[in-house]
Parts: C-alpha cells; sequence; structure tokens
C-alpha cells in the first residue's frame, strides 16, 4: 500500500467539471443542489415489484395520495453554489451541493468490471470552511458514506484526499462527493478522480484519431472542430482529425474554418470525396487512420452533435486501462431538452433483428427531475450489444481484426458493427460521464422519407452477417412492418421495402456498386407516390372534411398490435377504395398522430398529413388495390430471402464487403 501514497503512481482519469456554455441548460448532468436522498421501497425490497396492483380496488383518497406523491417534485435546483470556471464553483454561505450526476460521478462499476483497478482516489482543492462528504452506491441504488472531511481554510487552498476500495461493485454503483459551507463562501476547485497507473494496460501514452463525417452542415462540422480546438488536454492525446465533407456546403468554406485549421494544425486532416453517407464517411477515417499507423483509437463523432470534451478524454483514458480492447460509446442527450438522456446503452432482439434500451433503463431518462441520486436503476452496470456513432471509440486492433463498417450509405452501419465486434470478443462498454447533445428521433418519420430504404435494406443485411446459420423470425416483422405502413397509406414506403429486399437478393457486389448513386434511385422511385407529393401550404388542396380524434388506447404489446392490425388488414383486402373517386380529404391528420400509429387512419379514406419537419403537408389516399397486391409482394420477397438464407449469408461472409481492400476500391485509393 506505501506505493499507493507515492503522487507519482496516480493517473487522473476523470476530472471533476462544469458547463460554461449553455449552463442554464445542462447544469443539472454536472451538479446539483443537496436534498435529502428518497430512497424507494423497491430499492429495499425488489419482491414489491412482483405484486400485482388491483387498480379495481383502489379508492379516491389512496388515488389522491398517489397523485399528491407525483407531483411533490418540481425538479432539481442549483441554487447554492456558482460556477467559476470550467474546474471551479464557489459555494454559498451555508449551501450545500452534491456531485451525484451524470457527468461527475465516477462509474466505479465500470471500472470493476472492465479493468483491474482496485482502488480510486478522490482529490480536491478546498478554500474556506467547509464539509467534504465522499459516497457510494450499489447497484441497488443503496448509498453509503466511505469519508467526512472537515475543512477549515478561508485563507489559503487546502488538498482534500479520500482512497477508495473497488468493493460491492459487480452489480453497479458509482463514487461521488458532496460539500457543505460550514460558514461563509468555500471555493472548490480541481477535484478529480485517479487510479493507480500501474494498472494501466496500455504500455505506452495513446492517442487518437477523430473521424468526423459531414454533408451540408458545415456551421455544425464547423462547431465540433472548435470544439476540439479549445480543448487542450484532449489534444495532447489527439493525432488528427479527419474531417469527411461530402456536401456541397463545404466547411473549408466557413468564415472562420482557415483559423481553426491553422490553430489544429497538422492536428486536422480535410477530406473531401462523393456521398458516400455516414458509413462511407466513419469508412474513410476509420481506414485513414489505420493506413496511417499513428493511432491506437479512432472515435467516431457526429457532425450535428454538440460535444462534451471532457467525455473524449475520459474515453480514452477508460481504454488505456480495459484489460482487453473494447468500443467505448457515449450516450445521447436530446438537443432539444439538455438533460434529458435519450440512451445510454442498447441491446438487440435476435429475433426481430430491432433495438431495444439495456435492462431497466428505458427510453428518456430527464435528470433535471430525476436525478441520479434519486434513480436507483440508474446505479446498475449493464451490458450492451452496439451505440450510436453519434459517438463511439474504436481500437485501431479491432479495426485490423473485423474490418471497416458496411457499404451501406446510412442505417444500421453501428448496430451491425457493434454485433461483429462483440462477436470477434470486442464487446461495447457505453461508459457513464461520457456522452453528446443530439437531436432525437421524435420529430422524424423515416417512412415518410428515402431512409424508409436504407433502414429496411441494411436491417437484413445486417440479420446476414450476424446469425448466417440461422434467420431470426423477420416474416412476422416484415409483413407487421408492410401492414403498417399501407394502413397508413404510405405506399411509397412499402415499394421501398421491396426494393430494398429485392436489392438484398442482388448480392454484395451490387452493393459496393450502388453506394455512390443509390439515394437518387431512391429518392426516383419514392416521388412517384402521392404520399411523397408534399405541398407547403393546406390550400393546396380541397378543405378537409374534419378532423381525427386521436387513438386514445394504443396496443400495448406486440401481440396485440399483431391482433388490431390484422382486422384492419382483412377489412382492407375485403372492401376497395379507389384513390381516384377522393373529391376532398376526409380529415387532417397531424404528423404527431400519423407517424406511430395507423388507428388514426382507420375510419377514413383520405387526410391531409403534415410532413414531421412541419413545413409541408401531403394528401393521403387509402388504395386497397395496391395495397393488397404489395402485401403479397413483401410476403414473397421475404420468403425467398428466408429460403435462400445460408446462401446468401456466405455471399456476403466470402465477399468481404467490410474489408480494408473493399473500401480502398470504393475510395478510389489503388
Amino acid at each position: 500500500m506505501m506505493a499507493l501514497k507515492d503522487a507519482d503512481t496516480w493517473e487522473t482519469v476523470m476530472r471533476v467539471v462544469y458547463p460554461i456554455k449553455d449552463a442554464e441548460q445542462t447544469l443539472p448532468l454536472y451538479a446539483i443542489d443537496w436534498t435529502r436522498p428518497h430512497v424507494a421501497e423497491t430499492t429495499l425490497d425488489s419482491r414489491i415489484d412482483m405484486r400485482r396492483l388491483e387498480f379495481g380496488s383502489m379508492n379516491q383518497s389512496t388515488l389522491q395520495r398517489i397523485m399528491r406523491h407525483a407531483g411533490s417534485s418540481s425538479g432539481v435546483s442549483c441554487d447554492s453554489f456558482t460556477v467559476l470556471n470550467r474546474n471551479t464553483t464557489a459555494l454559498k454561505n451555508h449551501g450545500h451541493m452534491s456531485g451525484c450526476t451524470f457527468f461527475n460521478a465516477f462509474p466505479a462499476s465500470y471500472w470493476r468490471r472492465w479493468t483491474s483497478v482496485k482502488m480510486v482516489r478522490f482529490t480536491a482543492d478546498i478554500q474556506g470552511n467547509a464539509k467534504i462528504n465522499v459516497f457510494r452506491s450499489t447497484g441497488r441504488g443503496l448509498m453509503y458514506p466511505v469519508a467526512e472531511k472537515v475543512v477549515h481554510s478561508p485563507q489559503e487552498v487546502e488538498r482534500v484526499t479520500v482512497d477508495i476500495p473497488m468493493t460491492g461493485l459487480m452489480d453497479g454503483g458509482y463514487f461521488w462527493f458532496d460539500a457543505e459551507s460550514l460558514d461563509g463562501e468555500v471555493i472548490i476547485s480541481e477535484a478529480a478522480w485517479s487510479v493507480p497507473q500501474n494498472a494501466r494496460t496500455a504500455s505506452k501514452s495513446t492517442t487518437m484519431s477523430i473521424a468526423i463525417t459531414t454533408f451540408n452542415r458545415a456551421s455544425y462540422c464547423m462547431n465540433q472542430l472548435r470544439a476540439i480546438a479549445g480543448a487542450p488536454a484532449l489534444r495532447e492525446r489527439l493525432d488528427t482529425v479527419y474531417c469527411t465533407d461530402q456536401g456541397s456546403d463545404l466547411v473549408k468554406d466557413q468564415e472562420d474554418f482557415a483559423e481553426v485549421a491553422a490553430d489544429l494544425g497538422e492536428q486536422l486532416t480535410y477530406i473531401q470525396q462523393a456521398n458516400l453517407g455516414g458509413s462511407g464517411g466513419f469508412s474513410r477515417g476509420m481506414y485513414e487512420t489505420a493506413k496511417a499507423g499513428n493511432s491506437d483509437f479512432v472515435l467516431l463523432l457526429d457532425d450535428d452533435a454538440i460535444s462534451e470534451p471532457e467525455s473524449i478524454l475520459r474515453a480514452i483514458q477508460f481504454s488505456d486501462y480495459t484489460v482487453r480492447p473494447v468500443l467505448v460509446g457515449g450516450g445521447m442527450f436530446h438537443l432539444d431538452n439538455r438533460t434529458m438522456l435519450y440512451t445510454q446503452g442498447e441491446r438487440i432482439n435476435p429475433q426481430r433483428m430491432w433495438m431495444y434500451p439495456s435492462k431497466n433503463m428505458g427510453y428518456n431518462h430527464d435528470f433535471s427531475m430525476e436525478p441520479l441520486r434519486d434513480s436507483p436503476d440508474r446505479h446498475q452496470r449493464i451490458d450492451e450489444d452496439f451505440n450510436g456513432w453519434w459517438m463511439c471509440l474504436i481500437p485501431i486492433a479491432v479495426v485490423k481484426k473485423i474490418g471497416l463498417s458496411m457499404p451501406v450509405f446510412i442505417k444500421f452501419d453501428d448496430i451491425e458493427y457493434g454485433l461483429r465486434a462483440k462477436k470477434a470478443g470486442f464487446p461495447t462498454v457505453c461508459l457513464p460521464g461520457v456522452a453528446v447533445w443530439h437531436q432525437a428521433w421524435h420529430d422524424k418519420d423515416p417512412a415518410r422519407s428515402w431512409e424508409e430504404y436504407f433502414t429496411e435494406r441494411n436491417r437484413w443485411l445486417a440479420a446476414l452477417l450476424t446469425y448466417p446459420d440461422r434467420p431470426p423470425r423477420m416474416l412476422v416483422e416484415a409483413l407487421y412492418g408492410d401492414a403498417s405502413l399501407g394502413l397508413r397509406f404510405v405506399y411509397s414506403a412499402m415499394a421501398l421495402h421491396h426494393m430494398a429486399l429485392r436489392d438484398v437478393l442482388r448480392g454484395p457486389q451490387y452493393l459496393v456498386d450502388c453506394l455512390p448513386t443509390k439515394l437518387g434511385e431512391v429518392r426516383e422511385v419514392r416521388a412517384k407516390y402521392p404520399d411523397a407529393q408534399a405541398q407547403d401550404s393546406f390550400e393546396a388542396f380541397p378543405e378537409p372534411a374534419g378532423e381525427v380524434e386521436p387513438p386514445k388506447n394504443h396496443p400495448s404489446t406486440m401481440k396485440s398490435r399483431y391482433k388490431a392490425a390484422v382486422g384492419l388488414i382483412a377489412k382492407s383486402f375485403i372492401k376497395n377504395a379507389n384513390p381516384d373517386k377522393a373529391v376532398r380529404p376526409d380529415a387532417a391528420i397531424p404528423a404527431r398522430d400519423a407517424a406511430w400509429t395507423w388507428l388514426a387512419f382507420d375510419h377514413v379514406n383520405s387526410a391531409l398529413v403534415t410532413t414531421p419537419d412541419g413545413n409541408g403537408v401531403a394528401w393521403l389516399k387509402r388504395d386497397n388495390r395496391r395495397f393488397r397486391k404489395s402485401m403479397l409482394e413483401g410476403y414473397r420477397l421475404t420468403r425467398r430471402i428466408e429460403k435462400n438464407w445460408k446462401r446468401l449469408a456466405a455471399q456476403y461472409q466470402s465477399y468481404g464487403i467490410t474489408s480494408m481492400e473493399t473500401w480502398a476500391h470504393i475510395f478510389g485509393d489503388k
């Protein structure tokens, strides 16, 4: 233990930081006012969740008590302290703050699971009269005090140091500190979490490249470059930023590009190429990194995400200590609700070939309403299958072993890569405290865009590559997908589905050859359908007869959805509705109601439906003959793929569509 007392044997792997920009939107992710912890009864007794609720026996007073409890919290506050700079806060007189937050609580259970670290050190510089409490939690969300340090040093800085053993963390748990002013203002600075360097698995100081791909989002991409250029600690570990520009609104033409490029110097490599989508842009960054041979890691980073630079540094520092190479993923916060975490790690349902959130986490957790300390489920350590490529750190050793992305333009490239890496022995770790802010999906409807083609095609390709010996049970899933589109009158998406299945059957050579041109073909096919012909004004169409009341009760399980769909499908097969006879729309349906359910279309034969972006409206019409024909075509194509599953899987595997050589051909790098 004497060696651990030597400061030279410790390495800071997580600095406690605070937001300077947009602090009013993001501060609850970094520090909050202390409140008395709320320990849920389920935290103490997990058997409670096994009891069935009897709503029929609930009386009015019980209901009112539940509603009072539900409305008792107005969210966290951040009034007892002031952020002075990136690493310093000032605690007000008798203020009390907590660092049990997403970005500043140390994810101890992840370090326990994936590294050989046995001890963690917390340090902080304190000036003033203060009490510093260090806590730990378990995977159940139970909290225990570790140490209490009282400081009386109003004139000079005193360093607080606490060593914490890594025990009791297999199922989950965090370390964090709380600070209380005993009298007067307290300055807290340079707080950090450190680990013994002798647990490091990297034999040298590792470096990374950052791969950013952009298409006509020049201003967003510039924000990323500025953030990286303005992070000195990050740049010490940075080899090169590969900025792959695939658009016509070029990043290099931005007003301050020359200044940022000069600042980055040799740490920026700017590449222009044809639009090969996200898979082509990210693969270019992976390809150039592996080819140059100067970096140990490549970080894939979305151009339109807002980064927390400290997250990038934490990802590589965590990777320095993992006992085997892993992909380190970052969570995704909503860009329009900055304290809401969309996801921190996802799994794949192998039967449906569709994603779902890990364990009990769910999607969309708002830390401003449910802080980490009062969210026991979020203290669990979770395992993942993949991480979205809004932010994902990949060891070059993994790239050399399993190759690059599928050449698929967009969609499912990140999912398939995570599954491929996992199969090769390289799991994905979605590390808490690592995340970006990104535009979420709630104002999008892929079915009403060209993206639906790539989603469907690449989903099948990912299944072929991941499960070559046995097809997932996707026949019912595919038919349900077609039916849900047809019942919403989005016949263009059904056509794109079938185009996708035909292209899967054409084999790997076609997949590679069509990469630069497929988007244009998809758009051309889609444009032929009425549901794709949106106008910018309601005045372009006859006045609708009425409005549709949004469905109140949605089917809550896949079984109930299938059951409800069968009745509507049968109705569409029996009855005829000729779209040419529609004189005026039966109703107007908002994009929100039209996006995720076909129930809104049950009693109408045509409707004006606004586009998901709110900039247009289209007249969608029921066409039962087209629906029947399309459903039968979808069944035929799906059965054909299933019958030829092993042969197709072998073709794609043997072709090497993810190899460096295949991508060199695509890039024209002879």
